[in-house]
């Protein structure tokens, strides 16, 4: 691997890592990371600060995702390793996002940069994973059962459309994260204490 390949990923997770939900919120004098689920992520900022700031956080966490591997696919040079260098990126992406160096490794769940990830992979397919996202929530009542539920259909998604082995590698790694970033939500889910969307409590 090049030395401008290492860097690309270098500067993937640095990206990644980029807290926007607490940019967003420093004019507010609220710490989103003591307040509501503590989480750095769109859901927490919007519940805590309104849906317009909710939504800017979601779009820079989504942008964040995509906007790395869309940049190395486009500038760097053609090697036969280019595929990896740009899944590694990625890869790099979203753990910056769950473990932020600027924040002692203490991040977010992961879903809006998978989002971004997803979306760079197959744009389409995305439709199809937010249509599951919007089902689950719906009949569940629950976020976080949505958020589960939506990551995972990426991966048959894009084995049906039969994408490249690297970019269903990539979203097992991404959806394995964001499950693994979930355990809370799914313990309190397992033991009926996971508040519901629309529960005001």
């Amino acid at each position: 691997m090049t030395p401008l390949e290492i860097l690309c990923i270098t500067a993937a997770y640095l990206v990644g890592a980029i807290p926007f939900g607490i940019i967003l919120s420093l004019g507010s004098g609220i710490d989103i990371r003591t307040r509501g689920s503590g989480n750095i992520g769109a859901t927490n900022v919007a519940r805590l600060l309104g849906r317009k700031l909710g939504i800017l956080t979601l779009l820079a966490d989504i942008a964040k995702g995509f906007l790395p591997m869309f940049a190395v696919a486009r500038f760097l040079p053609e090697t036969p390793q280019k595929n990896m260098v740009v899944a590694l990126c990625g890869a790099a992406t979203v753990l910056g996002h769950m473990f932020p160096v600027y924040l002692g490794f203490k991040g977010g769940k992961g879903v809006a940069t998978g989002l971004g990830i997803f979306f760079y992979l197959a744009p389409v397919g995305v439709l199809v994973c937010l249509a599951v996202f919007a089902g689950a929530v719906a009949l569940s009542g629950f976020v976080s059962v949505g958020s589960l539920l939506g990551a995972l259909a990426v991966i048959p998604t894009l084995w049906f459309m039969a994408e490249p082995h690297w970019k269903v590698a990539l979203a097992v790694f991404v959806v394995v994260m964001i499950w693994l970033k979930h355990y809370q939500n799914i313990g309190r889910l397992l033991q009926g204490t996971e508040k519901s969307w629309r529960k005001k409590e």
